[in-house]
C-alpha cells in the first residue's frame, strides 16, 4: 500500500506534479464527438462556444476499421482549435484493447499539453486506474506535458460498482466518474436494451384495495448506482457524472434523468447529440428563483452560523452550506453564460 506522503509525488521522474484538488470547471456537459469523421470535426471550432467540455471519442461507435482514424482525427482536431475555457477530453478504448497503448502514446505525444481529461472505460478496480495513471506520468516525462493530465473512470461493470469507493481514491490524477448504463446492464445481466432512462416494466404497485385499479409507478433502474458513485466521489473531492442517454427523441425523458442526476449531486451529463446540448445546459444551470433564495440565506448569515427565518422557512447553519453550493454553481455558470449571470445578479 502506497504511504500518503509518497500519495502526491510523481511517478515518473520530470512528470508535473500531481493536482491537490480536481480544476474548478464548469462542466455541465461532457459533448461527444466522432473524430473519424471530417464534417463533423470541422464543426468544433462553433462548438467550443456552446458547450463546457468537447470529448473525442475513440472507443464504442468507432467502426473497427475506424479506430486509427479516429485517433487521428482527435489529434487533428486538437491541434486545430485554441479551446480556452472549454475542455477538451478523449475517451480512449478499453484497457484490453489493440488500440489503447497507441491511443495514450500518440495522444499525448501530439497534443498532451492541450489535453485535460482522459476518459478511461469499463474501470474494474485500482488496478486500471494505477496503470493509467503510472503510463501518463512516462509519457508527460518524455513529452515534457507541463500539467498533469487527469483521469476520468467510466462506472460500466459489476465489478466497478463493487469497487468504486478503492477507485474513486486511487490516484491523485482522478477527476471524476460516469455512469455508463449499457455496459454496466450487460455485466449485470440486466433485461433491458435501453442506454439510461427508466423502464416501464421496473415499477410498484400500490397494495390492492377491493376493486379500484391498482396505481403504479414507474422506478428508476439506475438511482442505487447514480448515488452510490456520488457518495464516492464526493467522499473523494471528485466530480459524478450521468452518462449518455440513448433515446435523442424523448426529450422530456431526457431532461428528467438528467434533472434527477443534478439534484442527487451530478456535475454534469454526457450530450450525444446536439438536441441534448441545450438540455444539458438547462438542467445542470440552477435555477433562478433557487440562486436568488439561495442568496438570501447567505446575506442573512455571513458567518454561516445560527438560524434565521427567510420566507417563513428556519434556515440555520446546514441549509447555509446548501445554499453555498447553489450560489458557487452559480457564480461558475455566470462566468460563461452573460444572460444567466444577470439573471442571477452577478
Amino acid at each position: 500500500m502506497k504511504l500518503p506522503r509518497a500519495f502526491y509525488r510523481p511517478l515518473a521522474i520530470g512528470a508535473p506534479e500531481p493536482l491537490r484538488e480536481v480544476p474548478v470547471r464548469l462542466e455541465r456537459m461532457i459533448h461527444f464527438v466522432p473524430p473519424h469523421i471530417e464534417k463533423v470535426r470541422a464543426k468544433v471550432p462553433e462548438l467550443i462556444h456552446e458547450v463546457d467540455v468537447v470529448l473525442g471519442n475513440l472507443e464504442d461507435a468507432i467502426p473497427l476499421d475506424q479506430k486509427e482514424a479516429a485517433r487521428k482525427g482527435f489529434i487533428a482536431m486538437a491541434k486545430a482549435s485554441d479551446f480556452g475555457s472549454t475542455g477538451l477530453w478523449t475517451r480512449l478504448n478499453a484497457l484490453n484493447s489493440p488500440w489503447v497503448l497507441d491511443d495514450f502514446t500518440e495522444i499525448v505525444g501530439e497534443v498532451g499539453d492541450k489535453l485535460d481529461v482522459v476518459m478511461v472505460p469499463k474501470v474494474e478496480g485500482v488496478w486500471d486506474i494505477h496503470y493509467c495513471d503510472q503510463l501518463l506520468a512516462q509519457l508527460e516525462a518524455r513529452y515534457g506535458v507541463k500539467k498533469p493530465i487527469m483521469i476520468h473512470a467510466i462506472l460500466e461493470t459489476a465489478e466497478g460498482v463493487k469497487n468504486v469507493d478503492e477507485i474513486a481514491s486511487a490516484s491523485p490524477r482522478m477527476h471524476g466518474m460516469s455512469l455508463g448504463p449499457a455496459d454496466l446492464a450487460a455485466s449485470r445481466a440486466m433485461k433491458t436494451t435501453r442506454v439510461g432512462g427508466g423502464h416501464p416494466d421496473y415499477q410498484v404497485l400500490s397494495d390492492p384495495d377491493g376493486d379500484r385499479p391498482r396505481q403504479s409507478a414507474q422506478q428508476d433502474l439506475w438511482h442505487y448506482t447514480l448515488a452510490r458513485m456520488v457518495d464516492a466521489c464526493a467522499a473523494n473531492g471528485l466530480k459524478a457524472f450521468y452518462g449518455p442517454f440513448g433515446d435523442f427523441s424523448d426529450a422530456l425523458a431526457c431532461e428528467s434523468q438528467f434533472r434527477n442526476a443534478f439534484l442527487l449531486g451530478c456535475a454534469g451529463a454526457w450530450t450525444l447529440h446536439p438536441s441534448q446540448i441545450a438540455i444539458a445546459k438547462q438542467v445542470f444551470s440552477p435555477d433562478v428563483a433557487e440562486v436568488l433564495f439561495a442568496k438570501k440565506i447567505l446575506a442573512a448569515m455571513p458567518d454561516g452560523t445560527g438560524a434565521v427565518m427567510i420566507d417563513g422557512k428556519m434556515q440555520d447553519d446546514a441549509t447555509w452550506k446548501q445554499a453555498k453550493v447553489i450560489v458557487d454553481l452559480a457564480r461558475h455558470v455566470a462566468s460563461r453564460d452573460p444572460a444567466l449571470a444577470s439573471a442571477y445578479g452577478f
